[in-house]
């Protein structure tokens, strides 16, 4: 096996990238930046009724969000199909591989007497070529199939990197197909001569191969190629401890994107998925690639936990610029159709509510009010807004158009007029924020007044006065 290290990310663009092609993404990205190799991105698209460009490129559009930086690729299956063709010819006239002529009704006949005899159903190797062995000639007109000649005797065994000793009997495996009546190789055997072509010297990916694994060994060592380490994650469960699926997370990864997740976050989550170092909980992308190994990769389920990525998240939106903040709130106001600079500057708006939020569309929310006309609730307006709130109000109105606007200067109004007119501080404050904002509930009254600046405010209020 070469030195260096060469991992491949290679998923199926039946679908989206989803949190658990993308745990597996990020780990063998890790481990080929932990040890200065290679990271590849392969397209294995040869499912050609399912696979979809848009697909693709929810591909893509994930792996550039996550940062997980291909440094070769993306290759495409389909435009390497002369390549498996010329390695089938080979193996074909090396014996490794033969024809088979037999049709879907006879295999279908054969699998069924044999579920009748108690017997696991396989291919029986008809066709398979033998010493001694005589094979009827093949019939006309029927395109045969093409099938590995699997060894018969003795086992395949590899020490799997997250698994442990792994070891299947030959006798358990039959002649699989790897190449269709219309000439189209199979799934596993394309993957064979892309990780023996690309030099693939680490296989990361989900435990759902496991059952493929050996098989691909077999022809790996046909082909007289060296066969690379294995390491088969185990896979997600949702957080009530069942098979992940869409309600859990098992979306498009941009979806977290769209739901107001950081990129950051959704990595360093991601990392934590059944792979740990010590008690720590939360580190950098670098800090992350300088500890990652396999040794520390959990053979058992890992559990996916809405709540801690969420606690996550808001963590590194606290840590996060403003000016970065507000570019990513500006977008999403434009997808609402609200101008953002209708208000005042967002990133004053961010430093106010980035304390208080969990996602990014929390933020957004609170940057629309800034932005545009608000429309309290009637029954806030009745609850904040009747005589003694109005008359605050009114008095506050006064006061805001003499002051300096600044916060001293509006914290010191705000006490003139609750003395002025016998109010604590909640009888003030949250009927102006209804005024204000439409909401009873805000950072402190006087930095918000502050950000949203004198003209709006007083504006705001005069509907109520």
């Amino acid at each position: 096996m070469a030195s260096h290290v060469r991992t491949r990310f290679a998923p199926s663009p039946t679908g989206y990238l989803h949190i658990g092609g993308a745990r597996t993404a990020l780990f063998a990205w890790a481990y080929a930046r932990r040890h200065g190799g290679t990271f590849i991105l392969r397209v294995e698209d040869t499912d050609v009724e399912r696979s979809t460009p848009e697909a693709v490129q929810a591909i893509l559009d994930g792996m550039t969000w996550l940062g997980l930086d291909a440094d070769e690729g993306p290759y495409y299956q389909m435009q390497r199909m002369e390549r498996y063709k010329a390695v089938i010819a080979e193996m074909l006239a090396a014996g490794t591989a033969y024809h088979c002529y037999a049709s879907p009704e006879e295999l279908d006949a054969m699998r069924e007497a044999q579920r009748a005899r108690g017997e696991k159903p396989r291919y029986d190797g008809r066709w398979r070529p033998e010493p001694d062995k005589e094979l009827p000639a093949p019939p006309e007109g029927v395109k045969p199939v093409v099938r590995f000649r699997n060894p018969t005797d003795g086992v395949v065994a590899w020490n799997d990197l997250v698994k442990g000793a792994i070891s299947i009997s030959n006798a358990e495996l039959d002649d699989l197909v790897i190449a269709r009546a219309d000439g189209t190789p199979t799934y596993n055997f394309c993957v064979v001569v892309d990780d023996l072509d690309m030099r693939i010297t680490h296989v990361i990916r989900g435990d759902d191969h496991v059952n493929n694994t050996p098989r691909q060994i077999n022809i790996m060592r046909a082909l007289g190629a060296d066969v690379p380490h294995y390491a088969h994650l185990s896979m997600i469960l949702g957080d009530d401890g069942t098979k992940l699926s869409k309600r859990h997370g098992a979306v498009s990864v941009m979806q977290y994107h769209d739901d107001g997740y950081l990129p950051e976050a959704v990595v360093n989550y991601l990392a934590r998925l059944g792979w740990s170092h010590g008690d720590d909980e939360i580190f950098s992308r670098a800090q992350f690639v300088e500890w990652f190994d396999l040794d520390h990769i959990t053979p058992s389920a890992a559990q996916f936990n809405t709540d801690k990525l969420n606690w996550l998240n808001a963590h590194y939106i606290k840590q996060a610029d403003d000016r970065r903040l507000a570019a990513d709130v500006a977008a999403r106001l434009a997808r609402r159709g609200v101008d953002p600079e209708a208000g005042p500057a967002l990133e004053a708006v961010v430093a106010l509510y980035k304390e208080r939020v969990t996602h990014l569309n929390e933020l957004a929310d609170a940057a629309e009010l800034f932005c545009v006309a608000v429309h309290p609730a009637p029954e806030a307006v009745a609850q904040h807004l009747g005589e003694a709130g109005r008359a605050a109000l009114a008095d506050l109105a006064l006061r805001f158009g003499s002051i300096g606007w600044d916060k001293a200067a509006i914290a010191q109004a705000i006490k003139e007029t609750m003395a002025a007119v016998g109010l604590k501080m909640p009888q003030v404050a949250i009927p102006l924020r209804v005024a204000v904002l439409g909401v009873p509930q805000s950072p402190a009254i006087d930095a918000v007044l502050e950000v949203l600046g004198r003209e709006r405010v007083i504006a705001r209020m005069a509907r109520y006065l």
